[in-house]
């Protein structure tokens, strides 16, 4: 999602006093700022991971505890916390600075789990979900009950996803937005929050989320908060620990294909800048011209050249391409990837982006190895080597911070377009990027994580 700066920088503490700024017309999330990343361990952080985070069960016992002289953050999770949920309180804590309060939430919601999804074999770790909360600075940890969030069994009126909430996921999972929007809602309410933090990684969750905020003027601002990798390239998520050895590899491909699609893209679009500074000039002249700009093998790269230069390429339909050749050579693997989805995506509205698209969209996968559903995507921006479309994308782009997981959970962020997943990953540990170089093998809310 494109992003507008539209309140204080991420990096300036909130002032609650300071009324919360209206979500621009596009109803798009504020992005951490990736030039300015949210300390890991700076003052604010190490004061408050000293001590422990309170932990209450009861929106009487939220209430009653003293509210800071600063601005409030939420992030909701449901718990089994791991460093993507961290990376958010760390992101939280950092904005409202050390006069501000963080609250995280832990609740797993019964309203999203579908027919045969695994509600039951959810992972409850509460004892270690606040002691990680509390390191990385928060000061509540609010975990109430299915009775205390729903009073009275289920809800006779919920929040409808409205047509966005059918595409991609809510196709996939019919309800399960509807089951998102109203706990979002409802621990909205509870937290009463000035900043609620959310995992890109969710990226339609985080959409949805961001659209009820301003459609039904809640007064908090949404913040996104970057996919957080692991050193493979495997979005964090609490769903990963159900996955086998070979599952992982094989589980590997979601990122692989979206890092292959990523470097097909850039390709293509230095190629496009090549071929305008060239010009339309007959063979022999564009290949002197080529080799004027250094080309070594000016008659093969005057073809290529030649063929942007005619729009033959588009990006859209390259990046999907190189996106479908890993996760069609990752079905072929044992264990093999069972596809659910690829889509390429406009941000505001989750529908497909036609194959002459220019601007920013989402590249997102989901897909079952072995029981174990993952999503991921990765965010695109088209015909940024044309003048027209970059002077269409000056109102403001998309900045990168650090993560999330599962975020209600809500937070749960290149190879070859050939390359199958490695067979033997490295040692997990973790990193808010993909490598910059990334290896020629690929290796490799409120919602549930994927």
């Amino acid at each position: 999602m494109t992003s507008s700066p539209l309140s204080p920088h991420p990096d300036q503490p909130a002032d609650a006093s300071r009324p919360t700024p209206p979500v621009d017309a596009g109803h798009q999330a504020r992005t951490a700022d990736a030039s300015h990343p949210a300390p890991s361990a700076d003052a604010s952080h190490a004061a408050h991971s000293a001590h422990s985070a309170h932990l209450v069960h009861t929106a009487a016992a939220l209430r009653d505890l003293p509210r800071s002289t600063g601005a409030r953050a939420v992030v909701m999770t449901m718990g089994a916390l791991h460093e993507g949920h961290a990376t958010l309180v760390r992101a939280a804590r950092h904005r409202v600075g050390p006069k501000g309060q963080v609250v995280v939430t832990v609740f797993v919601n019964p309203l999203q789990f579908g027919a045969g999804e695994d509600l039951d074999r959810y992972p409850r770790t509460l004892d270690a979900d606040v002691e990680l909360a509390a390191a990385a600075g928060a000061d509540v940890v609010f975990a109430p009950s299915v009775d205390e969030v729903y009073p009275g069994g289920e809800p006779q009126i919920r929040i409808a996803a409205g047509p966005m909430g059918t595409l991609l996921e809510g196709a996939s999972r019919p309800g399960h937005f509807d089951g998102v929007l109203t706990v979002v809602a409802k621990l909205l309410h509870l937290t009463a929050p000035d900043l609620a933090f959310y995992g890109q990684k969710d990226a339609q969750q985080l959409a949805v989320i961001t659209r009820m905020a301003a459609d039904l003027n809640f007064p908090v601002e949404i913040v996104g908060v970057p996919t957080v990798r692991e050193e493979d390239g495997l979005a964090l998520s609490s769903r990963n620990r159900y996955l086998s050895g070979p599952e992982r590899c094989t589980a590997l491909a979601l990122s692989a294909a979206l890092f292959a699609a990523r470097d097909r893209l850039a390709a293509e679009e230095a190629l496009r800048v090549r071929a305008a500074s060239v010009g339309h000039h007959p063979a022999p002249d564009r290949a002197a011209a080529l080799a004027a700009l250094g080309e070594d093998r000016a008659a093969a790269d005057a073809h290529a050249v030649a063929y942007a230069a005619a729009g033959v390429l588009h990006g859209p339909a390259v990046a999907r391409a190189a996106a479908r050749a890993v996760l069609d050579d990752a079905a072929r693997l044992d264990p093999p990837l069972t596809l659910d989805y690829l889509a390429l995506v406009d941000p505001s509205d989750f529908t497909e982006v036609p194959d002459a698209y220019e601007g920013e969209a989402i590249l997102a996968v989901a897909a079952k190895v072995g029981s174990t559903r993952l999503i991921d995507n990765i965010r695109l921006v088209f015909g940024v080597g044309r003048p027209e479309a970059t002077a269409a994308q000056q109102g403001g782009t998309t900045t990168e911070a650090a993560d999330t997981g599962d975020a209600v959970d809500v937070v749960d962020a290149a190879t070859s377009a050939t390359a199958a997943p490695s067979a033997s990953p490295p040692p997990p540990s973790v990193t808010s990027t993909p490598p910059a170089t990334p290896p020629t093998t690929p290796q490799g809310p409120l919602g549930a994580p994927r």
